[in-house]
């Protein structure tokens, strides 16, 4: 098959596809929320483009991976040039400008003394080079990593064993050189750290994305510092979702006035148009692992680490960022899209339990479906909640897309919650779209919203 015949597939024949070469069990999922009846064509700025010519709202972003929404123009001439020019795009036998350029513009990004840079194609790489580094630098008398519940680092094998999610985990053999603690909980860290002198590292992310849009109280981060400086543990951050000016700052700890020692960016970096991600660390935990000619190439980039027209794409992708004050839009907008939710969880409190986050990183929990009912059928409902978490959210979210033209995205852990990560160049006016949408949906009643979905089923 051509390119060409690529284009030119229906939906009935890429579902045929996807079946037989992809992932059936994920056709499942894709049916039951109505999207396997998309074929995007196009997508600019904030929208998909299907194969009717309707035009799909993006509340989801491709889990925070689409900071510039669709096809921002100056990415798209950035990478048109160095295509016409031809230029080098693996650089493993010689330096790269642009990986050079690209580590430079992150570090002068970052905070503190975060300044030496490695780059991956994905965030789980480049949080595997940043628990190896933590591990390496900390030393082999002192092995371990500290990790939290519902954490997510990514699905490859050495990050997953500080991932803490059943689903994911499966049966895998992992690293037993972990300790799990509560999230947000000082106390719990301090006790891991004070009782285990063989901890050397602690892996965080700032924000929980796949437990559900959680955040810490704002004291557990200086108190976190204060803990790994007292006892010698190197904290690493994982930013790759809610960093990259999601939530209003470059860096989700910087809202806390603390620095790590190692943190991690990828999604976003490459503006949608490019597989890149960075680990960025202070230079004494780098030179401690990797600082001698003998150590160097441990954990050098990899074939593909650093190519030329992804790092020119995060390049221009940064210079945007600033130039149109993203960053601040996402805090404005973010703060915006908070307020309206919370009015429509005054107005629906028997369905919204919970409006968090931060800037364009927002979750909306639905209470457990008992609650959503009349007093009396309660009881009898509430035995099947554990089994019916995520029913309610996926209806809404099936429904957005079919009656609204709306995407949103979900949560792993909790599946109640719908995750919502617009790109940064959201407006108001999107931000309307979306809640009108949703109060109009929820004024149905969960008792048509089920009927509504049903019959969507059979359609």
């Amino acid at each position: 098959m051509s390119v060409e015949d690529a284009k030119a597939l229906d939906v009935g024949r890429m579902t045929e596809l996807f079946k037989a070469h992809l992932n059936p069990g994920q056709l499942h999922f894709m049916k039951l929320l109505g999207f396997h009846r998309v074929k995007v064509e196009r997508a600019e700025g904030m929208y998909y483009i299907d194969q009717n010519g309707r035009k799909i709202l993006d509340f989801f972003g491709g889990f925070g991976s689409l900071a510039f929404g669709h096809n921002h123009p100056r990415i798209l001439e950035a990478r048109r040039r160095f295509q016409e020019e031809k230029r080098h795009e693996i650089a493993i036998a010689f330096m790269s400008q642009y990986a050079a350029t690209l580590a430079h513009n992150l570090a002068q990004c970052s905070p503190g003394d975060l300044d030496m840079v490695f780059l991956g194609s994905s965030g789980s790489e480049v949080m595997e080079a940043a628990v190896k580094l933590a591990e390496r630098a900390a030393g082999p008398k002192r092995p371990k990593i500290v990790y939290a519940e519902n954490s997510f680092h990514g699905k490859t094998k050495g990050v997953l064993a500080v991932t803490d999610g059943k689903l994911y985990r499966g049966e895998f053999r992992l690293t037993d050189n972990t300790v799990r603690v509560p999230f947000g909980d000082s106390e719990a860290v301090e006790n891991a750290f004070r009782t285990d002198p063989e901890i050397g590292a602690i892996v965080l992310e700032t924000i929980q994305g796949g437990g559900g849009i959680i955040e810490a109280d704002p004291a557990f981060w200086p108190a976190l510092r204060v803990l790994c400086d007292r006892y010698g543990v190197i904290w690493v951050a994982d930013e790759v979702q809610c960093g990259y000016g999601r939530t209003g700052r470059f860096y989700a700890f910087e809202h806390y006035g603390v620095v790590p020692d190692i943190t991690a960016l990828a999604k976003s970096l490459g503006t949608g148009k490019a597989a890149i991600g960075a680990m960025i660390a202070r230079r004494d935990i780098y030179m401690r692992a990797y600082g001698t000619p003998k150590t160097a190439m441990i954990h050098a980039m990899a074939t593909f680490g650093g190519t030329g027209e992804a790092c020119i794409t995060a390049i221009e992708g940064l210079n945007v960022l600033y130039d149109e004050a993203l960053m601040e839009n996402a805090e404005t907008i973010g703060a915006y899209l908070i307020e309206r939710l919370n009015a429509l969880k005054e107005k629906y409190p028997r369905i919204i339990k919970d409006v968090r986050g931060r800037g364009c990183m927002v979750g909306l929990e639905f209470q457990d479906f008992s609650q959503t009912l009349p007093a009396v059928l309660r009881p009898m409902v509430a035995m099947l909640d554990d089994k019916l978490k995520g029913s309610l959210s996926g209806f809404v979210g099936a429904l957005l897309l079919r009656d609204y033209d709306i995407l949103v995205a979900f949560t792993e852990y909790n599946r109640n919650v719908i995750r919502l990560e617009p790109p940064l160049i959201v407006g108001r006016e999107h931000v309307d779209t979306f809640a009108d949408a949703l109060d109009s949906l929820l004024s149905r009643g969960v008792v048509s919203i089920v009927r509504d979905f049903v019959k969507s089923q059979m359609d």
